[in-house]
């Protein structure tokens, strides 16, 4: 039996941007019906299990942290960051373009406006380590929502399940589409099949058997279901050249109902699909030793102290730090012939320096807590979840000596690459030049750079120090994993969200949003992103796409 539905918008995903998109359609005065292939629990997708991070410029956090920041910067940082070099380009650059206004305008009193604050430290995520000209953030512009992913997803949640009890919403959970279903080129819906119920808890696998089919008609379709960080196959088919070959072994960084299945069937139904290569993902991902989904990974999101080495023992070039180039990095150690890398560090850095990506690993941010938080945060000892990867994670080594240390770095898989005398030879000559205040060491200058900024200084530089040093103790390895996460290109869409043919015309009543559309335009960010761009994107391209669907009905 088909269940047959109608309504003026539908709305296919229910992340961020899918959220977002079916508020601002409401608003409009449209029916809005939003379904998702995951059980209820899910609402709020990918996002609500973010940090929460979002990119401002020239906000009155950074005004109150002495940063000095412009739109100017920012575009600079932008452009040298993202490297358009491609006919497919010239949407995202115009979406990236009308971002930064945004980013730069009503971006942040928007969000405000529906009771989204923010933590008044600013994070400085990709630091670059060029020139004025090269990749980067020259300013820490990494804004964390006081509640993290779960406090910017609320306000449009609650939106749409008001609306939901008012009649003007349906919400249909479980409803996985395979096909969007056009007349005379008009893409008019969808169709798919129902799935079997599940009581699951948020972000845990499902079941895909079908118990029954589905078609919705609708005047206007957005399609907000996400990249392909959960499907290995996919990114290893769309992994590009110019980062060499993909890992053997990926952790994920998203529930695994991030699949991509829905570009294939935009494409069906007429889209143009461009910069599938473009990709981002993280190298400073660990193994959850309390995992929610299969091969579910935690990025640690790191100070500028550890010493990153190869899976040999090497030390990572200039500027490869930690928290200065992901894809620099990341196209680095696939050049290593390894999977995995190290970073080395002793507790005082630990307990200063790492943070761990993801809301329900910063329970005092997430929480509104301020008690934990000043504790965590300020207090001494690494934060809780930190310590609960110390005591369980299985890519963490904790010992009083190097030799300790070194031996339990090679008891790991993959451990007998390791160079004991290339690790010792890298640790002592690093800790040689902190004697002096000043350095040849790029890093260790970069660390006493990083402290001149208020905010690195409070909570997330520790002060230098010899690693070796034993008051510093104990010593700590990290494993380190490539983790996927974002896919950088999508479904190309104009600057009203909607999609576009591979003529470059208009594909009537289909629209674009989030992850989907590459954020935007079909790829945004270009190469590289800035960090804090992610739900950004979300935001501003779910409120274009549901603003200019539900003025089209």
């Amino acid at each position: 039996m088909t269940i047959k539905h109608n309504t003026d918008v539908l709305v296919i995903g229910w992340g961020l941007s899918g959220l977002v998109a079916a508020t601002e359609a409401l608003a409009s005065g449209a029916a809005v019906t939003l379904i998702d292939q995951e059980s209820r629990p899910n609402l709020g997708g990918q996002a609500w299990w973010s940090f929460g991070g979002l990119f401002f410029v020239d906000s009155p956090e950074q005004r109150r942290m002495g940063i000095h920041d412009s739109i100017d910067l920012a575009r600079q940082d932008w452009d040298a960051t993202a490297a358009f070099d491609r006919e497919e380009d010239a949407w995202p650059r115009r979406w990236a373009s009308a971002y930064l206004d945004f980013a730069a305008g009503e971006k942040r009193a928007w969000l405000r406006s529906k009771g989204v604050s923010f933590f008044p430290v600013v994070g400085w995520a990709e630091r670059g380590g060029y020139t004025a000209m090269g990749p980067g953030n020259s300013v820490p512009r990494f804004h964390v929502t006081w509640g993290t992913g779960p406090g910017v997803v609320a306000p449009f949640q609650a939106a749409v399940e008001s609306a939901e009890a008012e009649g003007r919403l349906t919400i249909l959970a479980r409803h996985r589409v395979t096909s969007l279903t056009a007349s005379n080129g008009v893409v008019t819906g969808a169709s798919g099949v129902v799935l079997t119920p599940s009581e699951s808890e948020r972000g845990v696998e499902t079941s895909r058997d079908p118990i029954d089919d589905f078609e919705i008609g609708a005047q206007a379709t957005i399609v907000s279901t996400g990249g392909i960080g959960g499907n290995h196959e996919l990114v290893r088919k769309q992994w590009p050249a110019r980062l060499g070959t993909p890992p053997v072994s990926l952790l994920t960084g998203v529930p695994a109902y991030v699949d991509g299945s829905m570009y294939a069937i935009a494409e069906t139904a007429g889209a143009r699909l461009i910069n599938g290569d473009r990709m981002w993902h993280y190298v400073e991902g660990i193994k959850n030793w309390n995992p929610i989904w299969p091969g579910h990974g935690i990025r640690i999101l790191p100070g500028p102290s550890s010493l990153w080495l190869d899976a040999t023992g090497k030390r990572l070039p200039v500027p490869l730090f930690p928290g200065f180039d992901t894809l620099g990095t990341l196209e680095h150690l696939r050049a290593s012939g390894h999977d995995h890398s190290w970073f080395v560090l002793s507790q005082r850095i630990i307990e200063k320096e790492f943070t761990l990506s993801g809301s329900e690993q910063n329970p005092d941010l997430t929480g509104k807590d301020v008690r934990l938080l000043l504790r965590s945060r300020l207090g001494p000892g690494a934060a809780g979840p930190v310590q609960a990867f110390l005591d369980h994670g299985e890519d963490f080594v904790v010992r009083h000596n190097l030799d300790a240390l070194i031996d339990g770095m090679r008891a790991l898989p993959g451990g007998e690459a390791l160079d004991p005398q290339r690790v010792r030879a890298e640790l002592v000559a690093r800790d040689r030049e902190i004697e002096n205040d000043f350095t040849k060491d790029a890093q260790i200058a970069m660390l006493r750079s990083a402290r001149a900024y208020r905010g690195d200084k409070l909570i997330r530089t520790a002060s230098p120090h010899r690693i070796l040093d034993p008051a510093a103790g104990p010593l700590i390895a990290v494993k380190l994993h490539v983790i996927t996460r974002k896919s950088l290109g999508g479904i190309e869409t104009d600057l009203s969200s909607r999609a576009l043919g591979p003529d470059g015309t208009v594909v009537p009543g289909l629209y674009a949003a989030g992850e989907a559309s590459g954020f935007g335009g079909g790829g945004l960010h270009g190469y590289r992103a800035l960090e804090g761009t992610f739900l950004g994107g979300c935001l501003f391209s779910g409120r274009v796409a549901g603003r200019a669907a539900g003025a089209a009905i």
